[in-house]
């Protein structure tokens, strides 16, 4: 294993991981790491993370082709969350959005698609 402060993965084994661009600072997405997706990350330097769905290790991009490459990996203070500043290429939401927070409560979109989700997930 890597070396790295020792994260609680609580009774589920999942902790949340922030992703946030290291450039620009918008948090892109939200998505749950596993031990073993926080070790892909580190060991690969692409953002890696557990899809509760489909209840299986998910590498970022490996369907889109939009990927993360992780810059650095931060834990907060209780290490019960993760920070992982990366350099997106591509857009990060599924709907075709750069970030998953595109809109706002009231369900108006403040941002645009940057691609067209059905040419990439068929």
């Amino acid at each position: 294993m890597t070396d790295h402060v020792d994260v609680d993965f609580g009774d589920d084994g999942l902790v949340p991981a922030v992703a946030q661009d290291v450039d620009s600072k918008d948090v892109l997405m939200l998505a749950y790491v596993t031990e073993e997706a926080l070790e892909a990350t580190l060991d690969t330097g692409i953002a890696h993370y557990y899809s509760r769905s489909r209840d299986e290790l998910w590498k970022k991009g490996a369907t889109s082709g939009h990927t993360q490459a992780v810059s650095e990996v931060r834990v907060d203070c209780d290490a019960d969350t993760l920070l992982y500043l990366v350099d997106q290429t591509g857009g990060a939401c599924h709907t075709g959005r750069e970030s998953c927070f595109y809109r706002r409560i009231d369900g108006e979109a403040v941002a645009d698609r940057v691609f067209d989700p059905d040419d990439v997930y068929e």
